[in-house]
């Protein structure tokens, strides 16, 4: 099969949900491919089907996670998007590598700053309270350089204030002076949005 035929075999996999679980030995066996495009997609379907069907892929945890070294941004990327994925449905299978996630919020690629954050909304919205310390290394991303990570991180507070509003309520004066003069549209209404859910608590 050569890599085109290997990457669309994935990728139909997307669109058929109700294989993806009986199709984890094919995909992790992927993740030892030479082509770093096939590992990249290795990875999200793992994170895909480890949210959906947590158990199935809680022997290919480690091997997600030693893709968080990688020298390619990309497999980065992936491996802490599924991990956030994973750990939504089941915070004990990536609880090993959980605090381990916070050196990207610092990483140089933009893109795997802004997925640190989905990531840990994932984890966020069934397990909020291990964010109970990390509150500042979000308000950190609320002035990254990058307008996406910017226009991403105020959705952490937001997905924490329905959840532990008291975590998010220091951060409220910030938020606000941030929505009334931010340059980009979307991080001003993301800001009030998460001003807005801790007010409602």
């Amino acid at each position: 099969m050569t890599e085109s035929e290997l990457y669309r075999a994935l990728g139909s996999l997307t669109k058929n949900t109700a294989e993806l679980e009986a199709a984890v030995p094919f995909v992790s066996s992927q993740l030892a491919s030479d082509s770093v495009k096939i590992r990249a997609k290795a990875l999200w379907l793992l994170g895909e089907t480890g949210m959906k069907f947590p158990s199935s892929v809680q022997d290919h945890v480690p091997a997600i996670a030693s893709f968080l070294d990688s020298a390619e941004p990309l497999l980065r990327e992936r491996a802490v998007n599924a991990l956030g994925r994973i750990g939504r449905s089941s915070f004990r299978l990536i609880e090993p590598y959980w605090a381990d996630l916070f050196r990207f919020a610092a990483d140089e690629a933009a893109n795997v700053r802004l997925v640190f954050i989905w990531a840990s909304e994932n984890i966020a919205v069934n397990t909020p309270e291990v964010y109970a310390q990390s509150m500042p290394v979000f308000e950190k991303l609320l002035s990254d350089a990058d307008d996406r990570v910017r226009m991403e991180a105020p959705e952490i507070f937001r997905v924490l204030a329905g959840r532990r509003p008291d975590y998010v309520l220091p951060y409220t004066e910030k938020l606000r002076g941030i929505a009334e003069t931010d340059r980009n549209r979307v991080v001003r209404v993301h800001c009030l949005g998460a001003i807005k859910a801790a007010d409602q608590k």
